[in-house]
């Protein structure tokens, strides 16, 4: 295994949906229906409730339950599409004791890990959105900065080591998931999930970062930020996408302050959603 690990980590990581080693074309197939099925409705929820709210700074009056409601909504809706091969690859590749309904219990056990781990972050993102809400309410021109300093902050994430570590991990996921085999009951699906979604997390977390001045309930950010992620995944130029998105965030730190547009997350008030 250790032979195996080194190999691994020496050659150029392989994306996860092509080239990866992971499920044959015809389970792949099968594991796209399955995530349409899924992420189809997470999306048109998210769609639903973003056009209620609108777009503004911070958490927009909501309290944290709704917060987690609709974060984990969103983050099914974005992640999915990126985690479903891993997911259906551990299930139905390394694990193949299980068919038929116990083979999609064990999916959505894997799925319900990989999403508890994104709403441990979400805990964090209602912190920094009720921080940057209450700065922005208090000093409406602090908005310029906070932007300036998110982007700044998901610019040199792009850019560091822990990005680059964790986008290994998800685009050549194969070493880990034969070392998951080795992990017992109970519940080894949903850990398994939890440490993949831990790794998702650190890949993801500078473009999360860009929700702060973008806005959280803003739609086209997230479809954005769904493509990207999907892409930087899947497609073998995904390090050089991640590369350059770095470069265009520290591109976007200077701007932000002399352009409010780059700002529609920080600008205006949205309705309280206290009542809802």
């Amino acid at each position: 295994m250790r032979h195996l690990g080194t190999f691994v980590s020496a050659r150029a990581p392989a994306p996860t949906g092509a080239g990866g080693g992971l499920l044959p074309a015809r389970e792949l197939a099968v594991s796209w229906l399955l995530v349409v099925v899924i992420a189809v409705p997470a999306w048109v929820l998210t769609v639903g409730q973003a056009r209620d709210m609108g777009v503004g700074p911070g958490t927009m009056g909501m309290a944290l339950p709704l917060f987690l409601l609709l974060w984990v909504t969103m983050m099914a809706a974005m992640m999915l599409p990126s985690m479903a091969p891993v997911a259906l690859t551990w299930v139905r590749g390394i694990g193949r004791r299980s068919s038929g309904w116990s083979r999609a219990g064990r999916t959505l056990e894997f799925a319900g890990g990989y999403l508890l781990v994104w709403t441990g972050f979400g805990l964090l993102a209602y912190a920094a959105l009720a921080f940057t809400g209450d700065l922005v309410d208090d000093h409406p021109t602090a908005g310029r900065w906070i932007g300036s300093v998110a982007f700044l902050l998901a610019g040199l994430y792009q850019l560091g080591p822990l990005k680059n570590v964790c986008l290994r991990h998800c685009r050549d996921p194969m070493s880990h998931l034969v070392r998951y085999a080795g992990f017992r009951q109970p519940a080894r699906d949903l850990r398994v999930g939890v440490h993949h979604g831990a790794y998702c997390v650190g890949c993801c977390a500078g473009l999360m970062v860009v929700l702060v001045p973008l806005g959280v309930m803003n739609v086209a950010a997230m479809a954005g930020l769904a493509v990207v992620i999907f892409v930087e995944k899947l497609w073998s130029r995904g390090p050089l996408l991640a590369r350059v998105l770095g470069v265009a965030f520290l591109v976007l730190a200077v701007l932000a302050p002399f352009q409010d547009w780059l700002l529609p997350g920080l600008r205006e008030s949205a309705p309280s959603m206290g009542g809802m």
